[in-house]
């Protein structure tokens, strides 16, 4: 249901063009690797060694003022980049980085294609994607062909390679390369703005970061002396940290939107919509809703320390079959970020 100028940024053969069996099989073969604990737990070792090291080198002395959500963009797509083409070297991630900014500048854009226009821009940065994507993984399929194994552990253009379903089929090229576009993106630009949101929001209300902050202490004072680094136990532990992540998810909701079409004639509070309709989901009217949250526009993470919400009410995510697969990698990587802010940092607004 999603435009069609939309469509033809994030690829055909993207999540958000494919008929329901199409998306159940790319989506059976992707969504494990991303979300499942093997998968989660070695990912945290380097979202918390990168998160550390951009922590330090935003403070340093020598880099003065820093532009946050820039660092905090450039930062997760260096994880992203990291989870899906493992060892891309600096000017593969920066031609990708460049070309990300001007497609996310154009997906919501009046569709114009001229010159001086966002949308002629992203349509410009999608060729360049497209382009360095297929001369990966054209690497990737060569080197194999002469029997040279990769060093380091599988990643997910890996993994997209070989995968199979079950009756013995494998993508093709262009379903990998419009499954790593559309991943990239919507794994660094929704988790940099919420985290950078988070981190706004527990400076604005004193009494919320310091309960947060000594939540992070007393998991600081739970991990053994030997243990290097994070891990998945200790990120279970952040129960209010977790709730300060919903709340900034209710009342941001970088996913505002999203569009589905009528696959029949379906009667929705008496209101008819015909079959090949599109319906516009509206997803901040619904977190906004004072019927469901009392006081809306205030930022209140002890909302969540009740039963969890009614299906349908919370949609940050999305919902049902196309539920976001990388949902639970987003909220590791926003805890993990905000964990060490907490612990050691402080913004002081320039402008």
């Amino acid at each position: 249901g999603w435009p069609k100028a939309t469509v033809t940024l994030i690829g055909p053969k993207s999540f958000v063009n494919m008929s329901y069996d199409d998306h159940r099989r790319i989506r059976k073969l992707t969504a494990a690797p991303i979300n499942g604990f093997d998968a989660l737990t070695t990912y945290l070792s380097f979202i918390d060694q990168t998160v550390v090291a951009s922590l330090r080198r935003w403070s340093s002395p020598e880099s003065g003022q820093v532009e946050f959500l820039t660092e905090l963009r450039r930062m997760t797509f260096k994880i992203i980049v990291q989870i899906f083409m493992s060892g891309a070297d600096d000017a593969t991630m920066e031609a990708l980085e460049r070309s990300y900014t001007d497609l996310n500048y154009g997906m919501r854009a009046m569709a114009i294609n001229l010159p001086g226009f966002a949308y002629y821009r992203a349509l410009r940065a999608r060729r360049k994607l497209v382009s360095v994507l297929q001369g990966v993984l054209d690497g990737r399929r060569a080197a194999a062909a002469k029997g040279f194994k990769r060093s380091g552990a599988m990643d997910m253009m890996d993994r997209l390679i070989e995968a199979e379903d079950e009756r013995g089929r494998r993508l093709a090229d262009d379903e990998i390369v419009d499954v790593l576009i559309m991943y990239l993106n919507a794994g660094h630009e929704s988790s940099g703005h919420i985290t950078m949101w988070a981190t706004v929001f527990l400076q604005e209300n004193p009494d919320i970061f310091a309960r947060a902050k000594a939540e992070q202490e007393e998991i600081m004072r739970s991990i053994p002396a030997t243990q290097n680094g994070l891990t998945l136990r200790d990120f279970k532990k952040m129960h209010f940290l977790s709730q300060v992540v919903d709340e900034t998810l209710r009342c941001v909701n970088i996913s505002f939107v999203s569009f589905r079409q009528a696959t029949r004639d379906i009667y929705v509070n008496g209101y008819l919509i015909p079959k090949g309709w599109k319906v516009q989901l509206w997803y901040r009217s619904v977190h906004m809703d004072d019927q469901v949250y009392p006081d809306p526009k205030m930022f209140n993470p002890s909302r969540w320390e009740g039963p969890p919400p009614k299906a349908g009410t919370f949609l940050p995510f999305g919902l049902g079959a196309r539920l976001c697969p990388g949902n639970d990698l987003a909220k590791l990587e926003i805890s993990v970020f905000l964990h060490h802010f907490l612990l050691g940092y402080k913004l002081k607004r320039a402008n």
